[in-house]
C-alpha cells in the first residue's frame, strides 16, 4: 500500500507495529522480510519515486578535514536510495575484519564472520547475484582463461567480487512493496524527530514533515532507523529534546568513527609481454566475477597493516582518467557528463586483448578514528533540521598500509620474474604522511552508530539495538565497527536480514 504523505490531512496520526525509517537497500530489505506477516509495517521514505532537486537539497552539508565529495552528491533521497547510482560491486568482509587487531585501534566486532555467512547467502538473492561463492577456484573452474598471477597465496591472494546488474531497489521492489497489504509505504515522509518516553528508555513516536507544510505523527511498537550512515547519526543527534546530546549518545559516540574506503591510484605494474589479466578485468554489464589482489591475514598481522585490495586498469586508459574526487561534483548534470566520459574510456580498455602496463588502484579500509565524525551544523534545511557536518580525518596507518601492500605485490611479482611494480611518487617517502589532491573515497559511508556490547564503546549492541532504548534499532552500514576492503552493500543487506530475524524472534514478547 502506498500513501503520499503530502495529501494527508495535517497532523494525521499513523499507527503500526513496526516503523522503518528510510527506504534504501536496508529499509526495503527489512520491509520485504515482513510481507505476509500479521504485523502492520510502516515504511517511511522522505522523497518520492524519482530524483528531485529540492529533496536532494536536504542532504547538503559541510565538510572539513580531508577533502571530500559534496555531501548531497554522495546519497540519493528517494525510494530505493543510493542503489539508484550504485555500481553493483559485491564481496563479503573477510574473517580478519571482525577480529580485534592490536595494531588497529578500536577494532573488533561483537560478532564474527561465520555468524553472517547464512545472511550473506540470503542477501545474494536480494542483490541478484550468483551463488554464495567467493573463492577464485570456483570461478576458474568455470573459465580456464581466468588465470591467477603467480603469487604465493600465503602472501597475496585473489579476493573475489561478484557484480549485481546492479539491482535498483526502487525499480525492482516498488510493486512488491506497494502491493503488500501489510506494508504501508509513505512517501514524502521525512522524519525530523524521534520522541522517547520520560525515562528515554523507549521510543513512543516520530515526527514526519514534508514540503506541503504537513506534519504527521507515527506511532509503533518498534522503530528501525535505516537512512544511511550520515543521516542515521544526524537524526539521532537531532532528537535531543529529551536526551540533550541526542538519542543513544550518552557516551558521545553517535556520529563518531565515520569511515570511508580510501580509493586512490597508487602504482603501476609493468610486464615484458602483454597480459589480458582476464581474472582481474572488469567489463561492466558482462563480468559476473573478478578478482582483486588482497593481502593475506598472516601478512596483515606480520606487517601491522589495514585490509586493502588492488585492482587493475590499463595504464594507457588510466592516465587519461581524472580522479573521482574531481569528477563527482555537486551538479547532477555535470556528474552525469563526467562519468559518461569515464565509462566510455573504461569500456575502450576492455576491448584490447592484453596490455604491458596497468595502473594499480587501491581500495582500503579506514582505521576507526573517533575524530572522523558527523556533527550538526548551525544551519538548518528547509524542514528545520540542522544540517550534517562531516569531518573526515585519516591517520598515518592508512598511508603506511598502502605503501606496504604495493611493496609486497612488487616483491611477489619480481620473485615470479613476471614483471615490476613502480610506486607513485606520493608513496615513495616513508616519512611523508600527507595525501595528494586526487585522494578520494568510494562513497561508502560506514560507522557513526558502531556496534559493541559495551555501551561505552558503541551505540548499538550485537543485535543493532540502541543501548538503553528498548525498541529502537539501527539498520545499515552505520553499525560497522571496521570497514574491511569490500564495498559495503552486500554486508549491510546481510546485517539487515540478521536484524529482521532477531526482531521476529522477540516480537511476540514485545507487541
Amino acid at each position: 500500500m502506498h500513501i503520499d504523505a503530502r495529501i494527508l490531512a495535517d497532523h494525521t496520526l499513523i499507527e503500526g507495529d513496526i516503523c522503518i525509517i528510510g527506504a534504501g537497500a536496508a529499509g526495503i530489505s527489512m520491509a520485504l522480510e515482513w510481507i505476509n506477516t500479521p504485523y502492520k509495517v510502516i515504511l517511511l521514505e522522505g522523497g518520492g519515486f524519482e530524483y528531485e532537486a529540492k529533496m536532494q537539497d536536504l542532504y547538503k552539508g559541510k565538510t572539513t578535514g580531508q577533502r571530500y565529495y559534496p555531501l548531497e552528491s554522495a546519497r540519493l533521497h528517494y525510494f530505493g536510495g543510493t542503489t539508484g547510482h550504485w555500481a553493483g560491486f559485491c564481496s563479503p568482509l573477510d574473517p580478519i575484519d571482525f577480529k580485534k587487531r592490536d595494531w588497529v585501534p578500536h577494532s573488533g566486532w561483537p560478532i564474527q564472520r561465520e555468524e553472517l555467512d547464512p545472511f550473506y547467502a540470503r542477501a545474494q538473492q536480494n542483490l541478484d547475484l550468483g551463488p554464495y561463492e567467493y573463492g577464485a577456484k570456483y570461478w576458474q573452474e568455470k573459465d580456464q582463461a581466468l588465470v591467477s598471477l603467480p603469487f604465493d597465496q600465503e602472501v597475496i591472494f585473489n579476493k573475489m567480487w561478484q557484480f549485481s546488474p546492479p539491482t535498483r531497489f526502487g525499480t525492482k521492489y516498488k510493486d512488491t512493496i506497494i502491493k503488500a497489504p501489510n506494508i504501508h509505504l509513505y512517501t514524502y515522509a521525512n522524519v525530523t524527530n524521534i520522541i522517547a518516553n520520560e525515562e528515554v528508555s523507549a521510543i513512543k513516536e516520530v515526527t514526519v514533515k514534508n514540503f506541503a507544510g504537513k506534519e504527521h505523527t507515527v506511532k509503533a511498537k518498534l522503530f528501525v532507523v535505516a537512512c544511511c550512515a550520515i543521516q542515521n547519526a544526524r537524526l539521532l543527534l537531532s532528537s535531543n529534546k529529551q536526551a540533550s546530546h541526542g538519542l543513544g549518545n550518552d557516551h558521545d559516540l553517535v556520529g563518531r568513527y565515520f569511515m570511508e574506503h580510501l580509493e586512490i591510484k597508487s602504482a603501476e605494474m609493468w610486464f615484458p609481454q602483454p597480459d589480458p589479466l582476464k581474472l582481474y578485468s572488469l567489463d561492466f554489464g558482462k563480468t559476473r566475477a573478478r578478482a582483486e589482489l588482497g593481502i593475506s591475514e598472516k601478512k596483515q598481522e606480520e606487517f601491522k597493516i589495514l585490509n586493502g585490495t588492488a585492482s587493475f586498469t590499463p595504464l594507457e586508459i588510466a592516465k587519461y582518467q581524472p580522479a573521482f574526487i574531481d569528477l563527482w561534483t555537486a551538479d547532477p548534470n555535470e556528474r552525469a557528463k563526467n562519468m559518461a566520459g569515464f565509462d566510455k574510456r573504461e569500456k575502450e580498455g576492455a576491448k584490447k586483448n592484453g596490455y604491458n602496463a596497468y595502473q594499480l588502484f587501491t581500495r582500503i579500509e579506514q582505521a576507526p578514528n573517533p575524530a572522523s565524525r558527523i556533527t550538526l551544523d548551525t544551519d538548518t534545511d528547509a524542514l528545520g533540521m540542522r544540517r550534517a557536518m562531516l569531518h573526515w580525518e585519516l591517520t598515518p596507518l592508512e598511508k603506511r598500509s598502502i605503501r606496504t601492500i604495493y611493496e609486497l605485490i612488487g616483491q611477489q611479482l619480481g620473485m615470479a620474474e613476471k614483471g615490476r611494480v613502480r610506486l607513485m611518487e606520493y608513496l615513495q617517502d616513508e616519512l611523508d604522511n600527507s595525501w595528494p589532491e586526487f585522494t578520494g573515497g568510494g562513497w561508502h559511508h560506514m560507522g557513526t552508530t558502531r556496534m559493541s556490547n559495551d555501551p561505552k564503546q558503541g551505540v548499538v549492541d550485537a543485535n543493532c539495538k540502541v543501548h538503553g532504548v528498548s525498541n529502537l534499532f539501527i539498520a545499515g552500514s552505520s553499525c560497522y565497527v571496521t570497514a574491511g576492503a569490500p564495498n559495503p552493500t552486500l554486508t549491510l543487506v546481510a546485517l539487515t536480514l540478521r536484524l529482521s530475524d532477531y526482531i521476529k524472534s522477540r516480537i511476540g514478547a514485545t507487541i
